[in-house]
């Protein structure tokens, strides 16, 4: 998934969220730059890879959060030990909150790659950062009119895109809609993660959180009654390599660059997600979306860039 004033954080750094306005003058720019490009593609690799799974879509979900809090596990206690025990009820029960919303992304967005098309559930879950701007409306923030004209071309692209694919079958309509709550999901995981980190490391507020998604996906497995286990080696290689690309190399050097980049250049490179999972997708799985999806799909990605680059030049003026 892909935010816009925020962006998934999985890294040990303590140091506090980077600013709003921008990046840090004094990063090596290069060096972040070729980063950002190996963590878009490793989240490029998310939609293809949980696709290609051959394991249900929600116990794909779970373990992708478990491998990922197995992997932290040591480094948390040993670095963030203390830091664990003295978070306060506040942090906590944000990055409860925020480990929810992150299960119910990975609940939805990842059944919906099985229903529609690869580039249209990618396209429409990272619509985030349209919900994270009216999520930071209803809490004060007044986002420039450029933002609500981006808003309403990448909303216009996405009923374009609901259409094509309601002629196609109603069940890539109902992965559209998946897509859309996983969006929506993540706008809010966005927004509480944000909090929680003005005064939280990254890893241990991605502990508790990741540790929260896990249960719950756990729950949801064991009360729907998902297998979580009987796969194949591959099946179980791919789950690692999810895991690793996605969950945790992708992400941990996204939240490595936006404290030099900024958030919004990070944000508007992650936009490259959709056309490089739509292009592993059709590589590899030979899975092409239907050819009157390409428009709406252009429609939502300069929507979405609209949004980002409207946010960056609001808070361009503030920078010191």
């Amino acid at each position: 998934m892909s935010p816009a004033r925020g962006v998934r954080t999985t890294d040990g750094t303590a140091a506090p969220t980077a600013p709003l306005d921008g990046g840090d003058p004094r990063a090596p720019v290069p060096l972040d730059a070729a980063l950002l490009a190996v963590a878009v593609a490793g989240v490029s690799l998310s939609a293809p890879l949980a696709a290609a799974t051959a394991a249900p879509a929600l116990a794909v979900a779970f373990w992708r959060n478990a491998m990922a809090v197995g992997a932290l596990t040591p480094f948390a206690l040993w670095r963030h030990r203390g830091e664990l025990r003295g978070m306060g009820r506040r942090a906590v029960v944000l990055s409860v909150g925020a480990g929810a919303l992150l299960a119910l992304h990975f609940g939805a967005w990842l059944p919906s790659l099985r229903m529609t098309s690869i580039a249209s559930s990618t396209a429409l879950v990272t619509t985030t950062p349209i919900w994270t701007a009216l999520l930071l409306r209803l809490r004060g923030h007044r986002p420039p009119a450029a933002a609500w004209l981006g808003m309403g071309l990448a909303l216009l692209g996405v009923v374009i895109l609901t259409g094509v694919d309601l002629s196609t079958s109603p069940r890539a309509l109902l992965g559209d809609a998946l897509a859309l709550v996983g969006g929506v999901a993540a706008a809010g995981y966005v927004v509480l993660g944000a909090e929680v980190r003005r005064s939280v490391s990254t890893t241990a507020y991605t502990y508790v959180c990741y540790s929260t998604t896990s249960v719950l996906l756990l729950l949801t497995c064991l009360a729907s009654g998902t297998a979580l286990g009987g796969y194949t080696d591959v099946t179980w290689l791919r789950l690692a390599a999810l895991t690793l690309t996605a969950q945790l190399l992708g992400h941990t050097l996204i939240n490595r660059v936006v404290k030099g980049l900024g958030p919004s250049v990070t944000s508007t490179a992650i936009l490259l997600e959709t056309p490089g999972a739509a292009l592993i997708a059709a590589l590899w799985l030979g899975q092409l979306p239907p050819v009157a999806a390409y428009p709406a799909l252009a429609v939502i990605l300069a929507g979405l860039a609209l949004v980002i680059m409207a946010g960056r030049s609001k808070e361009s003026p503030d920078r010191a």
